[in-house]
């Protein structure tokens, strides 16, 4: 199947200028996907695209809340010691089809035990794929936790476990938990194309892919044969819009119906524009500065904590979030359970950190800063904060020198236990447990992948590890709170904000919900003639 698509630019305009305005609903999409299976990549670009309109998982999380609902799986059962959890299946789910593959059954246990099996057993075809990453699979400790998969019967799954784990049903509501077909990975394997499955993907959700075109638009169609309810347009596009004034002017003029991350300097005028609907709502996030830990010198941290000293926050949150975040001191949002009120951040104090490195021996010292090339929640503009970063550690007599690369190279080079200098990242909450911040991203089993700092602290491993395993938040908040004391004595990262979550969107939009885990989901959404 071609990835290309003959639909041009100009023909994308016209089309939402016309009559057939209240079938297609177009969004302005801040970036490309990185591709189409959710389970390779990590970045809310690729969920967007792919997760939420083309799959579904076994559990959903109920559009606007972090509450789990059915999917995929009408119930399930947690056993009593929590070693087991058996999902019982929805029949007659039927997966889209496309030019090279028309699907001659429903979903069923096989695609469900499929779907896993490629991310954590070497042995499986699919398991090297695409690059075989699985970076939530292995940063979330999966290949440790599951036992095995028993198919009960077509439509019954039990996962075996080798510990309990709280957050085991919120765990696949999640974008990389999503349901493939493997027959569909079957006949793509038998024609020697196996990397059609992330290219040309075939699923369950309400849309169904149709094309793309790289960097301008991806295309989707209605799933008539849905199982849920079904979308109340009949296509769906994303522009691709890098640029959050062009994504502005093409909402203004009607090109675009929903846009992601305004500006924040244009909010503003965009709230005082009778023609413009400015949804907002405090994001289950954090931004942050990630250095590499096991890269000298910042492989010590003093020289990490001195590094932080130095940088201004308070004049990041005015100057990059234009007032629309908080300072972020923990590695967890302020909205999430467990958060520790009680830490106490590090000081702006440019004297004291030049004494630290100093003291540590470091003169001369160079660094390299990341920025992100695309808007995100937790950082609006990474360019312009990674300036203000090089202006502050330049008051220290550290030379900075700002790098970027294409999103999904920058993802992709990020993750090297040998990458030079410090990346600018962020994160919002996949299922709204802290695990999915604590482990995720600052685990032992995430080095290499999600974990961008490269740090495996044996005692807050332990500490994260051991809190996943116990029944309530009751058990589980004072483990995270020790954990969040360690990251603050350890500082593998710099905390840099908290931000408010802006959506803009025209006024015939109707049924648009803020997630607060940061995606952005369309089939409940329709158009007002």
């Amino acid at each position: 199947m071609s990835m290309k698509t003959t639909l041009a630019t100009g023909m994308l305009l016209a089309t939402v200028g016309t009559s057939a305005m209240a079938q297609a609903l177009v969004y302005c999409s801040e970036g490309s996907p990185e591709g189409f299976d959710p389970a390779l990549y990590t970045s809310g670009t690729t969920f967007d695209a792919a997760s939420h309109p083309i799959y579904n998982r076994l559990a959903e999380f109920k559009v606007g809340t972090t509450e789990t609902v059915p999917g995929l799986a009408e119930s399930w059962e947690v056993a009593e010691d929590g070693l087991s959890v058996t999902f019982n299946l929805r029949q007659g789910v039927k997966f889209h089809s496309n030019a090279d593959f028309t699907p001659t059954r429903d979903f069923n246990a096989d695609d469900v035990i499929f779907s896993f099996d490629r991310q954590g057993n070497p042995e499986n075809p699919y398991n090297q794929v695409s690059g075989g990453t699985w970076e939530y699979f292995s940063g979330m400790s999966m290949p440790d936790l599951i036992d095995n998969m028993e198919r009960v019967d077509d439509y019954t799954v039990k996962f075996n476990l080798t510990r309990p784990e709280a957050p085991i049903i919120a765990n696949m509501a999640m974008d990389f938990a999503s349901i493939v077909s493997k027959e569909y990975a079957d006949a793509m394997m038998e024609a020697g194309t196996p990397e059609m499955v992330n290219q040309a993907p075939i699923g369950t959700g309400p849309f169904s892919f149709q094309a793309y075109q790289k960097d301008a638009v991806v295309r989707y169609l209605r799933n008539d044969a849905y199982w849920g309810d079904t979308a109340k347009v009949e296509s769906l596009i994303f522009a691709i819009t890098p640029d959050a004034s062009v994504r502005y002017q093409k909402v203004q003029a009607g090109e675009c119906h929903v846009m992601a991350y305004p500006n924040p300097a244009d909010v503003a005028e965009m709230k005082s524009n009778e023609d413009i609907v400015v949804m907002e709502q405090e994001g289950l996030n954090v931004g942050y500065l990630a250095y590499n830990t096991q890269m000298p010198p910042y492989d010590n941290p003093n020289v990490r904590k001195a590094l932080n000293m130095a940088i201004d926050k308070q004049a990041i949150i005015d100057v990059v979030f234009q007032g629309s975040g908080q300072i972020a001191k923990n590695p967890i949002p302020p909205t999430m359970w467990s958060y520790d009120e009680s830490t106490v951040d590090d000081e702006y104090n440019p004297e004291a950190a030049m004494e630290m490195l100093a003291a540590e021996g470091v003169e001369d010292l160079q660094l390299k800063i990341w920025a992100m090339p695309v808007q995100r929640p937790y950082n609006p503009n990474a360019r312009r904060m990674a300036e203000l970063m090089q202006e502050d550690f330049s008051k220290i007599g550290v030379t900075v020198e700002i790098v970027s690369y294409e999103w999904g190279e920058y993802l992709d080079r990020s993750k090297d236990v040998d990458r030079d200098g410090a990346v600018l990242l962020g994160w919002t909450g996949d299922n709204g447990d802290p695990d999915n911040f604590l482990a995720v991203l600052l685990g032992c089993d995430g080095v290499a992948a999600s974990n961008r700092a490269q740090w495996c602290n044996e005692e807050f491993d332990a500490v994260v590890q051991e809190a996943k395993t116990l029944a309530t938040q009751e058990e589980r908040t004072p483990l995270y709170e020790e954990a969040q004391a360690i990251f603050k004595d350890q500082a593998p990262w710099a905390t840099i904000a908290h931000s408010v979550v802006f959506m803009t969107m025209r006024p015939e939009v109707e049924g648009y919900v803020v997630h607060p885990l940061g995606g952005h989901i369309f089939n409940q959404v329709g158009i007002a003639e």
